[in-house]
């Protein structure tokens, strides 16, 4: 059975930094493309950040402008995402994803939230 789990949200205040992981479980995880995603309040899902894959590089949405960091080790399965110069445009439920048969999958989420 597919699992993943995000931790490492939190409130932290504009500038500051964090770091998500997403612990996976249940397919073949080195094998799979992973990726980030958020929810703002009120907003729809954006996707965030996508980590090489075979011939897939590794890509982030534009507003990551350099912030956001995405990584992974496939010896633990987990995927990370370093966030730094956090601002409140931030503040969302992340969650990690993959696609697989076909089939999106996504964890609970973790949430981030920016204020002074």
């Amino acid at each position: 059975q597919v699992q993943l789990v995000e931790s490492g949200g939190g409130l932290v205040q504009p500038g500051e930094s964090l770091t998500l992981s997403c612990v996976a479980s249940g397919f073949d995880f080195a094998s799979y493309r992973m990726s980030w995603a958020r929810q703002a309040p009120g907003k729809e899902v954006e996707w965030v950040s996508s980590f090489a894959q075979g011939y897939a590089p590794t890509t982030y949405f534009d507003g990551a402008k350099g912030r956001f960091t995405t990584f992974k080790d496939n010896l633990i399965n987990t995927l990370y995402l370093r966030m730094e110069d956090l601002t409140p445009e931030d503040t969302a439920v992340y969650y990690c994803q993959v696609t697989i048969q076909g089939q999106l999958r996504r964890g609970p989420g973790t949430q981030v939230t920016v204020a002074s």
